[in-house]
This record gives structure tokens, C-alpha cells and sequence, in this order.
């Protein structure tokens, strides 16, 4: 069983600042798509379709090293916890072929109901599903 889903993606110029280094808020859009590649991978309906939503309440990203235009990284995203009504998505980004950890992040999403925006408990499928990536050793 896998415990992370792994994303390879080049920094194109839309990500890179006037130094061709990596301009920092598109940190949230590379890493949110290997969190796309998650919900996909557990075969969650994507279109919204469930009445409840995962709207974001805390991000934060620290960084370690530049990523330079054109670099391929590799994002790696891990269930970090569950609560009853809210999830930590934990995120590692590398250079491909590097050991070394450029930037982690991580997201706390909140169970939410669309209609009314009412915190919910996690529904036991998607929390089953998900199990299967909570990072080894939390």
C-alpha cells in the first residue's frame, strides 16, 4: 500500500519570479495539485457532488532551499492527521533525485457542510480511504 502520492512537475516560467527562482505564493498551487492527485487516487468524485466541502483553514510553508526555472520537482503529499471535523495534509517538496526537502507545507482542512457552511464530522469512507496514506509513524 502507498504511503504518499508523489507528483513530478517542472517550474515553468509562470512559477518563477524576475530570478528565475520559484516566486513564493505558487508554492500552494504546485503542491494543491499533488492533493488533486490524492483525491484521485482514493476515486473520491471530484465534482463536488457529496454536499460537503474541504475549504482550507491554516497553510503554512517553510523553505529551505531556491527552486530554480525548469527544475522537476517532486511533491510528495501524506495524510498528516485526522480530527473529527478536520484533516492535516502534510507536503514534501524535492528536486527529482535529491534527498534534500526545498519547502514543506502543510494544509488543515475543515469538514464543512456546502449548503450552510457547518462543520461536519469526516465521513467514515472518505477517512477509510484516506487511511491509506497516513505517513509512517504518525
Amino acid at each position: 500500500m502507498p504511503a504518499s502520492i508523489e507528483l513530478q512537475r517542472r517550474l515553468r516560467w509562470a512559477d518563477a519570479d524576475a530570478a528565475g527562482r520559484l516566486h513564493f505564493p505558487r508554492i500552494f498551487e504546485i503542491i494543491e495539485e499533488a492533493e488533486s492527485e490524492l483525491v484521485r487516487s482514493i476515486e473520491w468524485p471530484m465534482d463536488r457532488s457529496m454536499g460537503y466541502d474541504f475549504p482550507r483553514v491554516h497553510l503554512e510553508c517553510d523553505f529551505h532551499q531556491a527552486a530554480q526555472l525548469d527544475d522537476l520537482l517532486e511533491v510528495s503529499v501524506y495524510i498528516g492527521s485526522f480530527g473529527n471535523k478536520s484533516m492535516r495534509l502534510d507536503f514534501e517538496v524535492r528536486r527529482k533525485g535529491l534527498e534534500a526537502v526545498i519547502a514543506d507545507a502543510h494544509f488543515v482542512l475543515a469538514a464543512v457542510r456546502r449548503d450552510t457552511f457547518e462543520t461536519l464530522r469526516i465521513p467514515d469512507e472518505l477517512r477509510e480511504r484516506l487511511a491509506l496514506y497516513v505517513r509512517p509513524g504518525d
